[in-house]
């Protein structure tokens, strides 16, 4: 239990975010430094986009850097009738996918942290619709290997 006599999570600690609905409903924890809350500010909701954004950046240049390794594997080159070829161009198109949609995700993340952080949201209810959304439209990722390949 935390010193207001709310319970706390198993390690000890507890974190919440600060409403960003204008001040009109404050959460007890904002009341004093005592409570041992947690403010979020909206410092922390950009480097949290930037941190995401900059991951984006790296799939960018991995997606390029997997591009120009498949130069010279193409159908119709020397090395494009040989099997480990072929095998490596399903491995090129897998990864060439699974990237992209990593990177498509991020982006959507990117952009709800950096909402987040500019207070589009009305409050905090608001906020964890937003990141729950992610969920609808992004699964976990499914193994690659052993499954028919998609159109």
């Amino acid at each position: 239990m935390d010193q207001a006599g709310r319970p706390r999570g198993d390690s000890g600690t507890s974190m919440a975010l600060a409403s960003s609905d204008g001040g009109e409903h404050r959460e007890p924890w904002l009341e004093g430094p005592e409570s041992g809350g947690v403010r979020s500010e909206k410092a922390a909701w950009s480097r949290a986009g930037e941190g995401v954004g900059s991951l984006r950046k790296n799939i960018g240049k991995s997606l390029t850097e997997l591009e120009r390794g498949q130069k010279g594997l193409g159908p119709g080159s020397d090395t494009g009738n040989v099997e480990s070829a072929t095998a490596q161009r399903e491995v090129y198109r897998s990864w060439k996918r699974y990237l992209g949609d990593v990177d498509k995700r991020c982006d959507l993340l990117q952009d709800r942290l950096e909402k987040a952080g500019g207070h589009f949201y009305k409050n905090d209810q608001a906020i964890k619709a937003a990141f729950g959304r992610l969920g609808d439209r992004y699964e976990d990722t499914s193994p690659v290997g052993g499954r028919h390949r998609r159109g």
